[in-house]
């Protein structure tokens, strides 16, 4: 059964940036897009490239490693469609982020 870990507070992630955190001994992207958050399996399925160290432009994000890019907000691949990345729900209460995996 999932369960919602506190990964961040609200001012560790700047809007347009992101962070890698661990939940349940997974590595996880988290996101902030214009002071929303939301989770992404960290790793590309491409070649495994990290997501979190990726560039960030409005709700896309770019692998560092070989450029393919994914929606955010949905894990989507917007280059290949077929591509896609696991979601996570997040949640915000106060300046804490958690994340349920």
């Amino acid at each position: 059964m999932p369960s919602s870990v506190k990964v961040a507070s609200i001012s560790e992630i700047a809007p347009g940036c992101a962070k890698m955190v661990s939940v349940g001994g997974n590595e996880i992207a988290l996101f902030n897009v214009d002071g929303q958050f939301f989770a992404l399996d960290n790793a590309c399925p491409h070649a495994g490239g990290p997501l979190a160290d990726g560039e960030i432009q409005g709700s896309v994000v770019t692998c560092c490693w070989h450029g393919w890019q994914f929606d955010i907000k949905t894990g989507a691949g917007t280059l290949n469609p077929r591509s896609r990345v696991s979601t996570y729900p997040v949640k915000v209460e106060g300046s804490e982020i958690y994340v349920e995996a």
